[in-house]
C-alpha cells in the first residue's frame, strides 16, 4: 500500500490547496457584517452550501497559509503537524453547528503530513460524517480501510472510490478518478459491467477522464504510462503489478511498441512538469523493459533526487546498479531504502549483495561480516524466502571457506546445507528453476572438493610417512657404514 499512500501524499497537496484558493478568501464587508465574501463579493460557502463566518474564513485562512509555509519549507514535525490542524480544527469550531467540512478534512490532512494516520484517518471520517457527500473525505477513508485489510477488501474500496469519483464529485475530483483506476488495475478481472469489458478497460477510462478535467495532472499522467506498462507486460504473459525493477533479461520480451507508447506518454509528462519524481521511476521501469539500463538509471537517479524519500526510486536505482556490478552506488540506496523502511526484507538482501560484491583482501573480514548479517537480518524477516539461503550459500562457500585448514571443510558442509535449504524452500517454482539447477551443481562441486581436500591431506600424510621413513633408513644406513669403518683393520 505505501506505492498508493505516495499517490495519495502528492495528490492531498493538491486538493489542499484548492481548498485553500476557493474557501478563503475576502473578509468582513461591514462592521457588523458576519458573512465572509470573497473578492468579487461572493458569499463564501462550504461545501454543504452554508455561509462561512468572517471569523472561521479568516481562521481558515491563516491555517491554509500556515501549511502551505511548512510545505514549502519541509519542515514538517509531530508539533508542526499538531499545531497545523488546530488551526483549521479552530476555523470549524468557529463555524459552531455548521459543517465546514473542509477545515476538519485538512486538520487530517496535517497529520497526514506527518504520517499520523490514525488521528488522520479520524478527522477524514469526522468530514465525511459532518458531509456524506464531501468525496475528498470519502477518498481518504477508503485507502486507508483498504490499507488496514492488507489490501484483501479491494472490492470495497472501489465501491467506495468509485461513490467519490463518479457519484458524488460528478468526475470533478481527479484524484478520486486516479485512485479509481489505480484500484482497477490493482484488481484486474476480466468481468464486464456498465463501465468496461475489464478492469483494465475501466481503468483507462478514469484515466481518460481524469486528464479531460485537468491536462497538467500528473498522477493521472503516471498512471497512464503505467497502463501502457502493465499492458504490454500482460500480452507477453509477463505478472505484472511489481513497483520495483526486475532483472528481465530472462523473461518473456513485451511489445516494442506497446513500450513506446508508454515512453511517450512519460516523455509528454516530463515536458509538463520535469519535478514530479514518480513519472520518472515510471520512465525508468519502462527503460528496463526496454533493456536500456543506462536510460532507466539515469531516470531512477532523477526520482530520487527529487524526492529522496521515494522508496521505489531508491531500490529501483539499486537494484539496477547492482546488476552491472555498480555495488558501492547500490549499497548507497539501499541504505537510503532501508532509513525509510528498516524491516524490509528485499532491501537488506539488497544490500547483503551489494556488500559482497565489493570484498577484496583490504576488507575482507570486515565485509564478509557486514554482509553476512544483513543476510541474518532479511532471514528474520521472512526465514520462508528461499533467496537468503541462496545467497548465504554463496557467501559461505565463496568467502568463509576461503581460510583453508578443517575450518574451510566446516564451511564448505554449511555451504552445502544452506544450498539444500534453498532447494527445499524454492520447491517447483519456475522463478527459481535456474537457481536450484546451479545449487544441485554446486552441491555436487563441494563434495568433490571435499573429497580432494582429503585425498590431498592423506597423500600429503602418506607422503610426509614416506619422508621420515627414507629419512630414518638414511639415518641407519649412514651410522651403519660409520661403525663398520670404525672397527676395521687397516690393510698391511
Amino acid at each position: 500500500m505505501e506505492r498508493n499512500m505516495r499517490s495519495i501524499t502528492s495528490m492531498v497537496a493538491v486538493a489542499a490547496l484548492l481548498l485553500a484558493a476557493t474557501g478563503c478568501g475576502g473578509g468582513s464587508s461591514g462592521g457588523t457584517a458576519r458573512t465572509a465574501k470573497d473578492p468579487t463579493g461572493k458569499q463564501i460557502t462550504d461545501s454543504k452550501g452554508n455561509a462561512v463566518s468572517v471569523e472561521a474564513a479568516n481562521k481558515f485562512k491563516t491555517a491554509m497559509d500556515t501549511m502551505v509555509q511548512h510545505d514549502k519549507a519541509g519542515d514538517w514535525s509531530e508539533a508542526t503537524c499538531s499545531s497545523t490542524a488546530q488551526l483549521f480544527l479552530d476555523a470549524a469550531d468557529e463555524q459552531g453547528d455548521a459543517t465546514f467540512a473542509e477545515a476538519i478534512y485538512n486538520a487530517g490532512l496535517a497529520y497526514q503530513r506527518c504520517k499520523k494516520d490514525s488521528e488522520a484517518k479520524k478527522y477524514f471520517q469526522q468530514a465525511l460524517q459532518k458531509n456524506p457527500k464531501f468525496h475528498p473525505a470519502r477518498v481518504q477513508v477508503a485507502l486507508y480501510n483498504l490499507a488496514e485489510s492488507g489490501e484483501r477488501n479491494i472490492d470495497a474500496a472501489i465501491s467506495e472510490m468509485r461513490q467519490a469519483a463518479v457519484v458524488d464529485a460528478q468526475y470533478k475530483n481527479v484524484e478520486a478518478l486516479v485512485h479509481l483506476a489505480l484500484l482497477y488495475m490493482k484488481r484486474g478481472n476480466q468481468v464486464a459491467d456498465s463501465d468496461g469489458p475489464n478492469d483494465f478497460q475501466r481503468a483507462k477510462r478514469y484515466i481518460q477522464s481524469a486528464l479531460a478535467v485537468d491536462d497538467a495532472f500528473m498522477p493521472a499522467f503516471n498512471q497512464l504510462a503505467i497502463y501502457y506498462l502493465e499492458t504490454a507486460k500482460q500480452k507477453a504473459g509477463r505478472k505484472s503489478g511489481k513497483a520495483v525493477a526486475t532483472n528481465v533479461s530472462k523473461q518473456k520480451k513485451v511489445d516494442t511498441q506497446a513500450l513506446e507508447l508508454a515512453a511517450l506518454v512519460c516523455s509528454q509528462a516530463i515536458r509538463k512538469n520535469p519535478n514530479y519524481a514518480p513519472i520518472h521511476n515510471t520512465a525508468g521501469m519502462i527503460q528496463v523493459e526496454l533493456a536500456n539500463l543506462n536510460g532507466a538509471v539515469q531516470e531512477f537517479n532523477t526520482a530520487r533526487r527529487l524526492d529522496p524519500t521515494f522508496y521505489e526510486a531508491q531500490m529501483n536505482y539499486a537494484a539496477v546498479n547492482l546488476s552491472f556490478r555498480g555495488f558501492k552506488q547500490a549499497e548507497e540506496a539501499y541504505r537510503a531504502a532501508l532509513k525509510m523502511r528498516p524491516n524490509d526484507y528485499d532491501a537488506h538482501l539488497g544490500l547483503a549483495l551489494a556488500l559482497r560484491g565489493q570484498i577484496d583482501d583490504s576488507n575482507f573480514d570486515s565485509l564478509v561480516a557486514a554482509a553476512s548479517a544483513e543476510l541474518d537480518a532479511a532471514k528474520k524477516l521472512a526465514p520462508e524466502r528461499p533467496e537468503t539461503y541462496y545467497n548465504e550459500a554463496i557467501l559461505t562457500q565463496e568467502y568463509k571457506a576461503k581460510s583453508g585448514g578443517k575450518a574451510a571443510e566446516g564451511a564448505l558442509q554449511s555451504a552445502k546445507g544452506l544450498f539444500g535449504q534453498f532447494i527445499q524452500k524454492a520447491g517447483p517454482s519456475a522463478e527459481f528453476a535456474d537457481a536450484v539447477k546451479r545449487s544441485k551443481e554446486r552441491m555436487e562441486e563441494i563434495d568433490q572438493i571435499i573429497a580432494f581436500n582429503k585425498q590431498t591431506e592423506a597423500e600429503r600424510k602418506a607422503s610426509e610417512a614416506d619422508m621420515k621413513t627414507k629419512e630414518a633408513e638414511q639415518e641407519a644406513a649412514a651410522g651403519s657404514e660409520g661403525e663398520g669403518a670404525e672397527g676395521a683393520t687397516p690393510a698391511p
